[in-house]
């Protein structure tokens, strides 16, 4: 726990390297703790670049003109989530999954699933997008 705690602490600081440096201290067996499998998620999630200027608009732009536009769908998600809008990222992943669940291998439900683990599952969000989503994939 005190390990995990230190590379959020990195993680909040801006310093990626020092929490992926300082997970690495964690024992083999302790590797499956909830604290550390959030930190290592939200890790995952902090390499994708922080979206262009303009960019978050052009691929609303591009679901304007084609609500099927699942890439443009799931860019916007992901850009969103990079400029720090992650409800609006769950919420434009969960439309990509009722759209359709299968699509390109099932990946808007796969970042789903690692944006719940790094908001870890007390979170009001998390607990809320997996009620969405089961709603989704089970109605």
């Amino acid at each position: 726990a005190a390990v995990a705690g230190l590379a959020r602490a990195y993680l909040q600081g801006g310093d990626v390297d020092r929490a992926r440096t300082t997970l690495q201290m964690v024992r083999p067996d302790a590797a499956q703790d909830e604290a550390i499998r959030a930190v290592e998620a939200e890790l995952k999630l902090r390499e994708a670049p922080a979206p262009q200027t303009g960019e978050v608009a052009a691929l609303r732009a591009r679901l304007e003109a084609d609500p099927r536009d699942h890439q443009a769908r799931f860019d916007l998600a992901t850009a969103l989530d990079a400029a720090g809008d992650r409800d609006g990222a769950i919420a434009e992943l969960l439309e990509l999954v009722r759209r359709d669940r299968q699509w390109n291998e099932a990946a808007a439900r796969k970042q789903l699933v690692t944006l719940f683990e790094a908001m870890g599952p007390a979170d009001q969000r998390t607990l809320e997008g997996r009620r969405r989503l089961s709603s989704i994939l089970f109605s």
